[in-house]
């Protein structure tokens, strides 16, 4: 895993490039501590940040040249299944990497060999025989490329922060998707805070030549139509996700330095380590355990462990060790962000541990139907009566109630049922809202854009393939592209990249995911927890571990934000108040005074995301 910067310009010549390049470089120094590396032709620079995970030896120092001479790439990512590419590719190999695999390949098969690549991956590649500029993201998302296109010059990175260290990018803030980020606390592919700076859509192919830029999108969770799967016995579907999961861990377990299992005692983790067990030997795991008993997972992942005789790594955290570790995982926070400071703390203690590689069951929800929003969209699709209902009627009734018994779930519900036309799509967008519409209304008073969630599920409808999937599966999509992506994949790279520690998510696996997409809703639901990766697991998992209620890493931030982080906080939402960004500051002092009072509608991931996004602006000198 690594970091990748690059610039062509007609405009800067070798030497400005090579230095705005060295600085993106420095700029991604923890992304990759083994090894730096620049190569520069006629208007364009490469950069490389190198962790080594396969072959440590200085072979696979990058950018590396295809044989040919023709293409060069800076990669960052691990292809999955390079041994067997490799097997099929005529070509003189002299290294044992994964990245001379993908110049092999695209020498032979040019842009068609995405088709063919398993893995978590994004790269730049120059034809120099073209004169062209590719940059490719992974079918999921899993690692990030962002870009800038000026008049005179296109930059690219793994991060944010590079592209401003080249003191090419102007340091602006996108105004207009502040409200959007209000919502969400993150932005949807390809926006970002950053005016002009977009990330690149996952599953995209960006190709930059003297005829322009053009993006194309190479893959879709749905482009595989697989109408069998809606017929086929349940034990016939079981066996497949054992086989397709199970060949996923066994490939992401290939790798050249210490590696382990986020152990957390939950479904995912547990399914992870029973897997693995059966293609590996001694199997690290590593278990993250909150010194409070009512949030502990401790006992379920020891279990586990002890079942599957682990090398099993117990960390105990104390709420002051997380709190002394908070300074340092802002700081490494690069597109703003209210959540990922646990996988920051977790991923420390897991390279402090001596781990450079872990696998994680992030996916497992999206994929497995496992969060509430699946039951409940599930419910929503058997009470079509509702929109019988007047929607005035619907809505007057449920403002009373939320007046009644205030709480942002009530408040969401009212608008929920307040909506033109109440299903399980049109009521997704409330889901993951942080502030809902007519808060950022008063908080930032000015135009709310279109909601970008209901945008994206109305333009997914105009998908034929997409209408015809099971209702499940259609918001398994939208939880893919308006959260699992911009949220917890982005923050799991920042945060374990932060670390030079390289983390693999086996439930993304495409096969895998292209086989869930296609499974009947009844499969996915039967009032067990995730009963479709319970039932392919079978006798390898207990039911201890698979009947025992959903329990995440919870940590007290309410409390702290009251008592130990009260001036942190207050200082920067005072902050944010006096920037010309049009906040209302009378709002804003309310905000703050009922969550201190204990308001239940001002949360504190409210008064987090609001600390979070002046803590970033400030630290990256973002203007207005």
């Amino acid at each position: 895993m690594c970091g990748i910067n690059g610039i062509r310009s007609f405009l800067l010549p070798r030497v400005a490039r090579e230095a705005a390049v060295n600085a993106m470089n420095v700029a991604s120094a923890h992304r990759g501590p083994d090894d730096a590396g620049v190569w520069s032709t006629s208007n364009l620079t490469l950069g490389h940040r190198r962790l080594s995970i396969l072959d440590l030896s200085a072979a696979g120092h990058q950018p590396m040249a295809s044989a040919c001479g023709r293409y060069h790439v800076a990669y960052n990512g691990e292809l999955y299944n390079f041994r067997a590419l490799r097997a099929q590719l005529d070509y003189p190999f002299v290294t044992q990497t994964d990245t001379e695999v993908l110049l092999a390949a695209w020498q032979r098969w040019g842009a068609a060999c995405l088709e063919k690549l398993d893995g978590m991956y994004g790269f730049a590649l120059w034809d120099n025989e073209d004169k062209t500029l590719h940059l490719v993201r992974d079918r999921l998302g899993i690692k990030p490329v962002y870009y800038w296109a000026g008049a005179d010059n296109f930059l690219f990175s793994s991060e944010i922060r590079p592209l401003l260290a080249s003191n090419l990018v102007p340091r602006r803030l996108n105004r207009a998707a502040l409200s959007d980020f209000l919502r969400y606390q993150t932005l949807l592919q390809p926006t970002t805070l950053i005016q002009d700076v977009r990330m690149l859509p996952a599953a995209s192919h960006l190709i930059l030549s003297d005829k322009g830029l053009a993006i194309t999108r190479y893959w879709t969770p749905w482009s595989k139509p697989n109408p069998d799967l809606a017929h086929a016995a349940p034990k016939v579907v079981l066996a497949r996700i054992k086989e397709t999961l199970g060949a996923a861990v066994e490939r992401q377990l290939v790798a050249d330095v210490p590696f382990g299992i986020f152990l957390s005692g939950g479904i995912d983790s547990a399914a992870l380590v029973a897997l693995a067990s059966q293609v590996t030997g001694k199997l690290s795991t590593f278990c993250v355990d909150f010194a409070e008993p009512r949030f502990s997972e401790a006992r379920y992942a020891a279990k586990i462990a002890a079942d599957y005789r682990t090398e099993h790594h117990l960390v105990q955290l104390h709420p002051k060790d997380f709190l002394a570790r908070l300074p340092a995982a802002i700081a490494a926070i690069d597109h703003p962000s209210a959540d990922g400071l646990n996988q920051y703390v977790v991923a420390g203690l897991a390279r402090q541990s001596g781990l450079r590689m872990a696998l994680s069951g992030l996916g497992g929800d999206e994929i497995f139907a496992g969060y509430p929003v699946f039951a409940r969209s599930a419910r929503l699709s058997k009470l079509p009566y509702i929109n019988r209902v007047p929607r005035l009627l619907r809505r007057g009734l449920m403002r009373g109630a939320a007046r009644l018994r205030q709480s942002i779930s009530m408040d969401k519900l009212a608008a929920i049922l307040g909506a033109t036309k109440v299903d399980a799509l049109s009521s997704y967008p409330y889901v993951r809202q942080v502030f809902l519409d007519e808060e950022i209304c008063r908080l930032l008073p000015q135009p709310v854009p279109p909601n970008p969630v209901a945008a994206l599920a109305q333009s997914l409808l105009t998908d034929p393939v997409f209408a015809e999937l099971p209702g499940l599966s259609q918001i398994s999509a939208l939880e893919i592209a308006s959260y699992m992506e911009p949220v917890l994949l982005r923050d799991a790279d920042q945060m374990s990249m932060a670390h030079g520690l390289e983390v693999r998510v086996p439930f993304l696996d495409h096969q895998l995911v292209e086989l869930m997409f296609w499974i009947p809703d009844a499969l996915k639901l039967d009032g067990t927890p995730k009963p479709l990766l319970v039932g392919a697991l079978g006798d390898a998992l207990p039911k201890d571990i698979t009947q025992r209620p959903k329990q995440g890493f919870v940590m007290p931030f309410a409390t702290w934000i009251k008592n130990e982080l009260r001036t942190f906080c207050q200082a920067r939402l005072e902050r944010l108040a006096q920037r010309n960004l049009g906040f209302n500051q009378q709002v804003l002092n309310a905000l703050w005074e009922s969550f201190l009072r204990g308001d239940p509608r001002a949360s504190w991931p409210k008064i987090w995301l609001l600390v979070v996004l002046e803590d970033w602006l400030d630290r990256n000198g973002v203007s207005e």
